[in-house]
């Protein structure tokens, strides 16, 4: 994950009860990867949800990776 992925990732305890997001979005990482995993691609993913961008989605990808080799990236409120 680099730094510029990792900065596209935040959390907020008021929004999305404090879940893992994408930047300016109201979109949980959770939400990008479960259309990730039922096969959708980028396109159609930002066509589901428009606020997202390409780098968004790859970010959240990153950010999900990270996660599943158990790695801490501290997350900006």
């Amino acid at each position: 994950m680099t730094d510029q992925q990792a900065g596209l990732i935040v959390t907020d305890p008021d929004v999305v009860g404090g879940q893992a997001r994408v930047r300016d979005t109201r979109i949980p990482v959770s939400v990008v990867l479960d259309c990730l995993a039922a096969g959708l691609s980028e396109a159609e993913i930002i066509e589901q949800y428009p606020t997202l961008t390409v780098e968004g989605v790859r970010a959240a990808a990153a950010y999900g990776a990270a996660l599943a080799r158990e790695e801490i990236h501290p997350l900006p409120a």
